[in-house]
C-alpha cells in the first residue's frame, strides 16, 4: 500500500513505513497549515515530567537557511530545504537532565518527522556544532543551545511512499520475547 504525496489523511502505519531521511528537495514551498501541523506534533510530544524542554524556530527564508546550514558540516541539506525547524533547548544542569533532554528531544523530533510524512513532506535531521553561528542566525537567548535541526520539504527524487524493501535488521533478529 502506498499513498500520494499530498493526501490529507494518510494512515499512521503508512506514514511510519514511508518516513525516510530526505536530503534533496524541490523548490515547492510547504503550506503554512502543513508547517503548523508538523510543529504541533513536536509540541505535543511526550517528555519526562511534562518538562517540554524545547522551543522550535521555523526558518523559511533562503538566506537564513543557507546560514543555518553552516552550523555543522553534515547539515548542507538545510540550505536547499523549503524550511527548517531548529530545535532549541535549555543547557542541562547535570548529566541526568542531559539524558532526559536527549530522549525528550528525540521524541519531539520523531513526532515531527511522522507528521511530515503523513503530509507527504520529507525531513532530514542534522546536528549542530557551531553554537555561535546558530545563535547569530536564530537569536536564541543565553542558557539555550541549538540541539538539532530538521530540514523540511518535498523530496526531489521521488514522493514518499511505503518502503517495502526496508534496509533494517530482520524482525526476528531484533525482537526478543520475555528474555534475550
Amino acid at each position: 500500500m502506498g499513498f500520494e504525496a499530498h493526501d490529507e489523511n494518510v494512515e499512521t502505519w503508512d506514514a511510519l513505513r514511508a518516513r525516510r531521511n530526505v536530503r534533496h528537495f524541490t523548490e515547492q514551498p510547504i503550506p503554512d497549515e502543513a508547517l503548523d501541523r508538523i510543529l504541533e506534533a513536536g509540541r505535543r510530544a511526550p517528555s519526562a515530567g511534562n518538562w517540554q524542554p524545547w522551543d522550535f524556530v521555523l526558518v523559511t527564508d533562503r538566506a537564513q537557511l543557507v546560514e543555518l546550514a553552516k552550523v555543522w558540516q553534515g547539515a548542507q541539506h538545510v540550505a536547499g530545504a523549503a524550511a527548517a525547524i531548529a530545535i532549541v533547548a535549555p543547557e542541562p544542569k547535570d548529566a541526568r537532565q542531559s539524558e532526559l533532554l536527549q530522549y525528550d528531544l528525540g521524541q519531539a523530533t520523531y513526532a515531527m518527522t511522522i507528521a511530515a510524512a503523513d503530509l507527504g513532506v520529507g525531513t532530514g535531521h542534522a546536528a549542530a556544532a557551531d553554537q555561535d553561528q546558530a545563535r547569530n542566525v536564530l537569536g536564541f537567548p543565553e542558557g539555550r543551545f541549538l540541539a538539532y535541526m530538521l530540514s523540511v520539504g518535498y523530496p526531489s527524487d521521488k514522493p514518499l511512499a511505503v518502503i517495502n524493501r526496508l534496509n533494517r535488521r530482520p524482525f526476528d533478529e531484533v525482537v526478543h520475547r520475555g528474555a534475550w
